[in-house]
């Protein structure tokens, strides 16, 4: 099968499209012909320092939409020809930038009929950070005043609209160029980070989501009411946690696959509720375009590979 390799650590130039052999489903497990797969930072960021998967080689890729094409013995939730949508054993590798991955049977789930697999591929890490984040983790709900760090990032836009889905009122930090896409999204309040101290405009607000990172989450703690909570998706939870001194719950929240959060995901984009945006789309062969794009933070949404039988 083709797949992107990289047998050192560094920046884009270090991927590289190789033939490998194709996996093998295990008891429990199915083989996804691989349709799209989605682009996180977290991929760069392991490109070039390694995080999770350690020292090269190995592929790249933590989410994929595509067809099952093989069911490995035990399995019942699935069988040949079914959509799936999903991210395998995360933080371990899923090697989504591939032809084919294997994955547990019960860390994907079957892919909406209204999504076509690019839309899919864009929607697991991204979408379950923000379930688990806003719903499982800060228990948001009517009436809550939510504050939304990189609001038009690929965390972001999905999560103002379940926080909106949930009946909150959401604010969210981005550029002035994002405003009219937040507001689409259903937005009440765009924020400038750029042009404008947030904390100094935002107050009493029940939960916080950073996925911007930094010191964006020290920066929040004046705009949650006493005995809010701070949800870090990323760095800054040490030094917030530190500088709370108690008057709000601060917490990390690493993303888990979980079939009953993309089942979630998925009703609420059948429902209208939840749409995924895609900035670009590139072939396997462009991933090192893709990656700088990426890297470049101009991308609105997500960005996703297509993997379409292309040859060395």
């Amino acid at each position: 099968m083709l797949a992107v390799r990289q047998t050192q650590l560094g920046g884009p130039e270090v991927l590289e499209l190789v033939d490998l052999p194709q996996p093998k489903p295990r008891p429990t497990e199915v083989l996804v012909r691989v349709h799209a797969a989605g682009l996180n930072p977290l991929d760069w960021k392991t490109r070039s320092r390694g995080v999770f998967l350690g020292s090269p080689p190995f592929t790249l890729g933590a989410e994929a939409a595509g067809v099952v094409a093989a069911v490995g013995s035990g399995v019942t939730r699935f069988s040949i020809g079914d959509r799936v949508f999903g991210m395998p054993r995360f933080p371990d590798g899923a090697n989504a930038y591939a032809e084919y991955l294997t994955s547990p049977a019960r860390h994907l789930a079957a892919t909406p009929g209204c999504l076509d697999d690019v839309e899919a591929a864009a929607l697991p890490l991204v979408g379950l950070t923000a379930w688990q984040a806003l719903v499982e983790t800060a228990h948001v709900g009517p009436g809550d005043r939510v504050l939304v760090h990189a609001a038009a990032g690929g965390v972001g836009h999905l999560a103002v609209q379940i926080a909106k889905a949930r009946g909150a009122y959401v604010i969210g930090t981005a550029r002035t160029v994002n405003h009219a896409f937040l507001a689409e999204l259903g937005v009440d309040e765009c924020v400038d980070y750029a042009r404008v101290d947030f904390a100094a405009v935002v107050r009493d607000v029940d939960v916080v989501l950073d996925a911007a990172g930094g010191d964006t989450a020290v920066r929040s703690l004046p705009t949650l009411r006493t005995g809010g909570r701070l949800v870090c998706v990323t760095s800054g939870f040490e030094a917030a946690n530190e500088a709370a001194g108690g008057h709000v719950r601060v917490e990390y929240m690493l993303v888990e696959p979980d079939r009953c959060g993309l089942e979630a995901l998925a009703a609420l984009v059948e429902s209208g509720a939840v749409r995924v945006h895609v900035h670009a789309a590139f072939p396997l062969s462009q991933v090192r375009e893709a990656h700088r794009l990426g890297e470049s933070g101009r991308a609105r949404g997500k960005l996703v590979l297509t993997i379409d039988g292309e040859r060395l």
